[in-house]
């Protein structure tokens, strides 16, 4: 192992700091007095562009070159929310088994040793502007790709570059000198070749044009000063918006200017420090004395003086001692209904087929007697929605897996068959698209996740929210019933737990009928599914109804978007009227196949 010998003589612990970015990632090993071990540099550790093996690999390559520490602080750009930083936690375990890690995204780190107010701007492949008030809030402006962000970074600056240059070429019919170093350093011969080029290019190969940008304005060239004085702005600007969402202008936050553009072009790092100080009169602005990743191994060290220091048990667990029930005994008891082995398919594996199909129909029986019993909470959540339909709000399903599939279900049902508005019911699902269709690991465990769907969705007092979670315990959709409720929304939770309750006056409503245990065990997609698939039915429909969507038991609102639903809309008008189906389609066509508008027009 390379210098192996050279860190026996360092006293102990050692920790391990490891700063990910989407260029290259940097190892740091350093003794209990904070001095350098050994350093070393290794391939791109952003979260966003490796997979699980490639992650193993990278950890693998850094083990490798390092004696085991004792802690690890790491923080990698990517690792955004908590299934990223669960990815990389399970990549750790399987390479440093046992060793204590922090983790956490790159931006963190190199706020790390500030105990007041401070906010880092980053520029380099990409950009960010990160900032931490000494009461541990945090705020963020940018850092959205090289896509939807990225202002100020390199990435942005050689982007700028090439449309600048073929803007004036069109408009002049000269090519600038500085399209003539990007000709150059992306090896073309020509401006039409840039097009194949820009093409095939990564955000790396683009941000590598930055440099030539910096030289040309050096040489006073018009173009590149011009994109370096539109960068510096808006970097500036960034860190300022992103300070006032922790302090108050007149105090005084630390400005910390970092990354490969800023550290490397001190004339453009000037530039962002008047900007700044024009902006925020009691700023400190200072380019990051040190690596990152020296963060890192702050955070390490801080570990270490936690895991020292273990917590004496109290009185209570004292006195309870050799007396608790055994651990199996004790996850049964806390477990949900729906978690339960049914006693009555304990041989589900051995069953003919047909008995098979009486046990689960007859268990699919026992789930809708138990909505059944909950008739007037039902009939209640549905008038909780038809007002809010009726006064402008809107219905939110949140859920995950199997019930948010059903929440989305449901709600993309409403357009056709009632006319409703996309909007009016909404499905939100842990995961977003992706888990329409697979499974998306850790998304459901994501309160915070939870909680900003619901703020992007703009949830407000008129609108109702449903948490729908067959055990009723599914973060992603306390985190999104909670912030539901601290925007004025009325929330309500549809499980099947009946012990479940209220979290701090959230939800108002728990649905909670007992199908008890799954034919199989644990497969909520079953009776859970058909109950929660009943009570949905019931709620949206039954808000329709009262909407005045539905004349006797016929959908006079039906967007009849498909020929089986044009057949229906002429049969509900003949109905309806007593026209027959030439004169009720002819009544329709002329107005817009809306059944409504065609009774109205036959004197319905």
């Amino acid at each position: 192992m390379a210098n192996s010998q050279r860190t026996q003589s360092f006293e102990r612990p050692i920790t391990l700091g490891i700063e990910g970015g989407g260029t290259r990632t940097t190892a740091l090993l350093a003794d209990s007095r904070g001095r350098e071990i050994h350093r070393a540099s290794f391939g791109p550790g952003n979260v966003r562009l490796l997979d699980d093996r490639a992650l193993v690999r990278l950890f693998r390559n850094i083990a490798k070159q390092f004696e085991k520490p004792t802690a690890i602080g790491l923080g990698l750009a990517g690792a955004r929310n908590a299934k990223d930083r669960t990815r990389v936690q399970t990549a750790v375990e399987k390479v440093w088994k046992g060793t204590p890690c922090h983790v956490t995204h790159d931006l963190e780190i190199a706020l790390a040793d500030f105990n007041s107010a401070a906010v880092l701007v980053l520029s380099g492949t990409g950009s960010c502007c990160f900032g931490k008030a000494a009461d541990g809030r945090t705020a963020k402006m940018g850092g959205w790709g090289h896509i939807l962000g990225d202002k100020g970074s390199g990435f942005e600056i050689g982007l700028r570059a090439l449309k600048a240059c073929v803007f004036y070429f069109d408009r002049d019919g000269t090519w600038s000198r500085l399209g003539e170093r990007l000709l150059r350093t992306t090896g073309t011969n020509e401006p039409d070749e840039l097009i194949d080029w820009i093409a095939d290019a990564d955000k790396h190969a683009v941000a590598e044009l930055a440099p030539e940008v910096f030289a040309a304005a050096k040489l006073r060239d018009r173009i590149a000063r011009d994109i370096l004085e539109g960068a510096a702005g808006m970097l500036a600007k960034d860190a300022v918006n992103c300070a006032r969402k922790l302090a108050d202008q007149t105090e005084a936050v630390t400005f910390v200017l970092s990354g490969g553009v800023l550290r490397g072009q001190p004339a453009f790092a000037r530039k962002i420090r008047a900007a700044i100080l024009k902006r925020w009169p009691k700023a400190k602005v200072q380019t990051q004395k040190h690596d990152a990743v020296w963060g890192a191994i702050s955070l390490a060290t801080l570990l270490i003086e936690k895991t020292e220091a273990p917590a004496r048990p109290s009185k209570k667990n004292r006195a309870t001692k050799g007396r608790a029930k055994p651990r199996s005994q004790q996850r049964q008891h806390n477990l949900s209904p729906t978690e339960l082995r049914n006693p009555r398919s304990m041989n589900l594996d051995r069953l003919s087929m047909p008995d098979a199909v009486d046990l689960m129909l007859t268990e699919e029986q026992r789930a809708a007697k138990a909505v059944r019993a909950e008739a007037k909470m039902i009939a209640r959540l549905a008038g909780w929605v038809a007002k809010a339909l009726a006064e402008g709000g809107r219905l939110f399903y949140v859920g995950a897996g199997t019930s948010g599939r059903l929440g989305v279900l449901d709600a993309s049902e409403c357009p056709p068959t009632f006319r409703a508005k996309p909007e009016q019911v909404q499905g939100i699902i842990a995961g977003g698209p992706q888990a329409l269709t697979q499974p998306v690991e850790g998304a459901e465990d994501d309160p915070a996740a939870g909680a900003r769907a619901i703020q992007f969705r703009g949830v407000g007092k008129r609108d109702v929210v449903i948490g729908i979670a067959a055990s009723g315990r599914t973060p992603f959709v306390w985190g999104a019933m909670e912030m539901a409720a601290q925007r004025g929304a009325r929330t309500a939770l549809v499980c099947f737990n009946p012990a479940m309750k209220r979290r701090g006056g959230v939800p108002q409503l728990i649905l909670a009928p007992a199908i008890g245990p799954e034919v199989l065990t644990g497969s909520t997609r079953l009776k859970a599914g058909t109950a929660t698939k009943l009570i949905l039915n019931c709620i949206t429909t039954l808000a329709m109804v009262h909407l005045g969507k539905v004349a006797g038991n016929l959908m006079v609102d039906v967007d009849p978007k498909n020929e089986k639903l044009r057949e229906r809309a002429v049969r509900i008008v003949m109905t309806l009227t007593e026209a027959d189906a030439a004169t009720a389609e002819a009544a329709l066509q002329a107005d817009g196949w809306m059944v409504k508008k065609a009774l109205k027009r036959l004197g319905r």
